[in-house]
């Protein structure tokens, strides 16, 4: 997605988003099949409902179509996440403090590309997990994927 365009999103977003107790996640723009397909990803404690989903998707609606800053056709998706969902910003990490995370990275480290431990500390570049062997710091720009760990 553009930067401008997600910057947009956000900024009509967020609002409406907060103002109804929820969290905003993120925001995807991009081609599906045909169609331009705008998805917003909203959180809150306890889960989100299809009420909720479909609230916000009212209230942006209407700012989207008053205002119309995206150029393209496009159809609005309101979601949740999921709970394999990718962390990413800081509350992310924040909120997953003595979870159990995957942690997929670009190139091996010790051979290894995949790791799960306890995340037990998170900064702006990095974040540690705790493994059964070890304790373990990454740069998160070395990072392809962080994910709470699902036991299925």
């Amino acid at each position: 997605m553009a930067k401008n365009t997600r910057s947009v999103v956000e900024e009509i977003a967020i609002p409406i988003i907060e103002s109804m107790g929820l969290t905003y996640v993120d925001t995807e723009y991009a081609k599906q099949g045909q169609d331009w397909q705008l998805t917003i990803y909203i959180d809150k404690e306890g889960g989100v409902q299809f009420e909720d989903c479909e609230a916000v998707s009212r209230a942006v609606e209407a700012v989207l179509d008053e205002r119309d800053p995206i150029a393209e056709k496009y159809i609005l998706c309101v979601s949740s996440p999921g709970l394999d969902r990718p962390l990413k910003a800081a509350r992310d990490f924040e909120r997953c403090l003595g979870q159990e995370i995957d942690v997929k990275l670009y190139k091996p480290f010790d051979g290894i590309k995949e790791y799960t431990g306890t995340l037990t500390a998170y900064t702006p570049d990095s974040i540690t997990i705790e493994t059964d062997e070890n304790e373990i710091i990454f740069e998160l720009k070395e990072t392809a994927k962080i994910c709470l760990h699902l036991d299925i």
